[in-house]
């Protein structure tokens, strides 16, 4: 009892120091840009680690491990495509979509530049991206919330549901309260919890086992085949189209609004810069300690954990291996990086309705303060059908996330690379490029052929609808390339 009141003082610390700053950010939220994207003035670390903290998410501390725990260095090909994705992204995306959405009409959300980007008067570029921009974040949200009741379920013997109403309450409370402002924020605390927890859990389990020779013969002793890269769980050698597939996840970056919103908000290209040597090195150090936590945790736990129980590995190992107090601040880092990555994608996804739906269809003289309260409401509505999908306990927080992350790396990262590097790219073959992107997911997901992660397809063949009908297309104006040229002169 007294080891739960420890866990429970420490939680109650963390919820409070999220909340608070949720009402501070409050009283600074004025209008639409404040909300959406904090005026743009938002420096290195914070965008870097914000940045970082909601991509990685719960699936980092818990699918990841998970999957580790099962397939050992087999799990390295994730975190090698997801390190490479997120080089790409920050080298090549994020200083050109900072200057272009600036330029586009000082655009708010990912809709809203494609809009602006090819003048499009007839909305479809605003309400299409948006549709599926719903579409895949109550997915993806959903896995959050799986993650969450996990974490409650194991750390205070909670009924699941009970978990999922807990977690999702404080989220919803400080997301639609403060705005983007208080996302961020929270979201750099987070991150620095998310990385001391990653690395010190493994640090401490080998230091138990007896050091990195008794660890490594520990791993070796309890699956000979943990150590060998292109082996599968069960001992068989990986194919190409498995190989692929792993490494696949890396493409996923170029299209995910709720970490493409961060460039958006930095202050400066400069500080650009400062924010890619501190993302990088936040996402190598991360994503290799989350591998090695579930190898680790192989022979380090004594009860072997099965089925979706695999990925708590990294909850079990922390109360095995600290005080409850200590425990309760590690399993925090847990909560924060469930709720950096729900905060973030609850405020696009309601962003999209708001301004992408609500105002473009509904209301548009609506008002400033009208279209924030419209952010507010619609971000309660979405967490709640998030939250109604993810009430199987079984549910693999892995196998959601990669669906949704496949969904917007197909459905988005053509089209953007296109509007931001292609000057012959039209309102046409964007817009193809975007429904071909999507339906390609959501399809061949249900008939998994070939044993192929969806991206792939779904990326190519999105790049390849933006091709086909951008050529039989008329060229762009000179009215719409006229800011393309000048962001190419800009030397970007």
């Amino acid at each position: 009892m007294s080891q739960n009141i420890s866990i429970v003082a420490a939680f109650i610390i963390y919820l409070s120091v999220m909340m608070f700053i949720g009402i501070y950010f409050y009283r600074r939220t004025q209008n639409m840009s404040d909300y959406i994207l904090g005026s743009r003035k938002l420096g290195a670390w914070v965008i870097s680690m914000s940045a970082e903290a909601s991509d990685m998410s719960g699936w980092m501390l818990m699918g990841l491990p998970g999957y580790a725990y099962i397939a050992g260095l087999n799990a390295g090909w994730i975190a090698l495509g997801l390190g490479l994705g997120t080089w790409a992204n920050w080298k090549l995306v994020a200083a050109r979509l900072r200057k272009y959405t600036e330029l586009a009409n000082n655009s708010l959300t990912l809709p809203d530049f494609l809009l602006n980007r090819y003048q499009d008067k007839s909305n479809l570029l605003r309400i299409v991206p948006a549709v599926f921009i719903l579409i895949f974040f109550i997915i993806y949200t959903s896995s959050s919330f799986v993650a969450s009741g996990k974490l409650f379920e194991t750390v205070f013997g909670l009924p699941y549901v009970w978990a999922l109403v807990l977690g999702g309450a404080v989220v919803i409370f400080y997301t639609s309260v403060g705005g983007f402002l208080a996302v961020v924020w929270t979201d750099f605390i987070q991150g620095i919890m998310m990385f001391c927890a990653i690395f010190l859990v493994p640090v401490m389990a080998a230091y138990a086992l007896g050091g990195i020779s008794a660890t490594e013969s520990a791993i070796l002793a309890s699956n000979p085949n943990f150590f060998a890269p292109l082996t599968k769980p069960d001992g068989s050698a990986m194919t190409f189209v498995e190989l692929i597939s792993l490494l696949g996840w890396g493409l996923g970056y170029f299209g995910q609004p709720h970490i493409l919103v961060r460039f958006m908000a930095i202050r400066s290209l400069g500080a650009l810069r400062h924010a890619t040597r501190i993302a990088m090195t936040w996402v190598v150090v991360s994503l290799a300690a989350a591998v090695l936590v579930g190898m680790v945790g192989r022979p380090f736990l004594a009860n072997e954990l099965t089925g979706a129980g695999a990925e708590k590995v990294f909850l079990v190992m922390t109360h095995e291996l600290f005080s409850p107090f200590f425990a309760g601040i590690i399993l925090s880092a847990v909560l924060a990086a469930i709720m950096s990555t729900v905060s973030s994608q609850l405020l696009v996804a309601s962003s999209a309705f708001a301004q992408d739906l609500y105002h473009t269809m509904l209301r548009k003289d609506a008002s400033e303060n009208e279209l924030v309260w419209v952010n507010r409401i619609s971000t309660m509505a979405i967490a709640a059908i998030a939250m109604v999908l993810a009430l199987n306990p079984d549910s693999f927080i892995l196998d959601i996330v990669a669906y949704a992350w496949a969904g917007f790396g197909a459905a988005f990262g053509p089209a953007i690379l296109a509007s931001l590097f292609w000057r012959r790219a039209t309102r046409n073959g964007i817009l193809a490029g975007i429904i071909v992107g999507g339906l390609t997911v959501l399809i061949w997901k249900q008939l998994a052929l070939f044993g192929l992660y969806e991206i792939i397809p779904g990326f190519f063949l999105s790049a390849l609808a933006i091709y086909i009908v951008s050529k039989t297309d008329a060229p762009p104006s000179e009215e719409i390339t006229a800011v393309f040229d000048e962001v190419e002169k800009s030397g970007i």
